[in-house]
């Protein structure tokens, strides 16, 4: 059973390598991207303060009154057949509170069976994670919001299930008349409650905190989220197969960051652009090309509907493409 098993997570893990250094972790497509806008950012925002449903994913506290009757779906093709998928509903609760659920799902497609020995048996099994949300927010003052989020997790390849439970807390600062915004959030606190068999892994927990300034006189947005706080260096397998824990000073500080800008001359349209120096370098070492780790996005209110759509590089072989769609269902009315 633990051969055949450890061949599943063989296929699993290399579906999923631009999630480098995470060896030994559970639920590591909680690592992904489950919004358009900050897809096209860099792939994570914690700071962004828009009237965007789907930003809640990254973190809680970007939740608000101001998204009541909100509804949200994102899908991502993330590579080949993998495709990973989000549906999100808010809810204001008085002027200074909101609550939402929501859930996140990956599909990995049909990989073929393996016994021990490489004895491929002519089967297909199917791999997929689930997230199930709940999410709370409210107002700390006039510029200060806190917000929580508890997620279910459940986990599936062949035979094997796991289980876990986890939760986000995030702060939220926005100065509306400078445009400054400052956000933080403890991300997949949580553990392992059903391991796949006997051993249980550890959680993908991470510290990211992030700020955004619109530029007085211009339509532009700058934005620098810092992620990984909770470690500093990356140990990783280059080229040639050969371990590496000494990254310079320099290499190991800019994988903890993500820089992005977006232009965003009106409420009704957005450009943004985006880079991940962490990406960039491990797609790097398996030739995914330099413009690995660049993203790109815009997004375009359609009468009813807020619809967004980026593009980033996770994979050497493959573009990963994300669409996003808002509506309010105070708008049918």
């Amino acid at each position: 059973m633990r051969n055949r098993l450890s061949i599943l997570f063989f296929f699993f893990s290399v579906t999923l390598r631009a999630l480098a250094q995470t060896g030994g972790e559970a639920f590591t497509f909680l690592r992904l991207p489950t919004s358009a806008r900050a897809n096209a950012l860099g792939g994570h925002t914690v700071a962004l303060v828009e009237r965007d449903p789907s930003l809640i994913f990254h973190n809680p506290a970007l939740l608000g009154a101001e998204m009541d009757g909100m509804i949200n779906l994102n899908y991502m093709n993330y590579i080949s057949d993998v495709n990973v998928g989000s549906a999100l509903f808010t809810k204001a609760h008085g002027e200074r509170a909101a609550w939402g659920v929501g859930a996140t799902f990956i599909g990995y497609g049909d990989i073929q069976e393996a016994l021990p020995g490489n004895v491929v048996t002519g089967a297909s099994v199917s791999a997929k994670d689930i997230s199930v949300n709940g999410f709370y927010a409210r107002d700390l003052n006039e510029r200060w919001r806190g917000g929580l989020a508890l997620k279910f997790l459940y986990s599936g390849l062949a035979d094997y299930t796991s289980i876990g439970l986890c939760v986000d807390a995030g702060l939220s600062y926005y100065n509306s008349e400078k445009g400054f915004s400052f956000g933080f959030a403890l991300k997949n606190i949580g553990a392992q409650l059903k391991a796949y068999e006997d051993e249980r892994q550890k959680m993908p927990w991470d510290i990211q905190l992030g700020i955004s300034q619109k530029l007085s006189h211009a339509p532009l947005r700058l934005s620098l989220t810092a992620q990984y706080l909770n470690r500093w260096k990356f140990d990783y397998v280059d080229n040639t197969n050969v371990e590496q824990k000494d990254d310079s000073f320099f290499k190991t500080f800019a994988k903890h960051l993500i820089i992005g800008v977006d232009f965003v001359p009106s409420d009704n349209f957005w450009v943004g652009v985006g880079f991940n120096p962490k990406v960039n370098m491990d797609m790097k070492l398996q030739g995914g090309g330099s413009f690995s780790g660049f993203s790109a996005g815009a997004g375009v209110r359609i009468k009813m509907f807020d619809v967004g759509f980026s593009l980033a590089k996770y994979h050497p072989s493959a573009l990963s493409l994300m669409l996003s769609v808002s509506t309010t269902l105070e708008d049918f009315k």
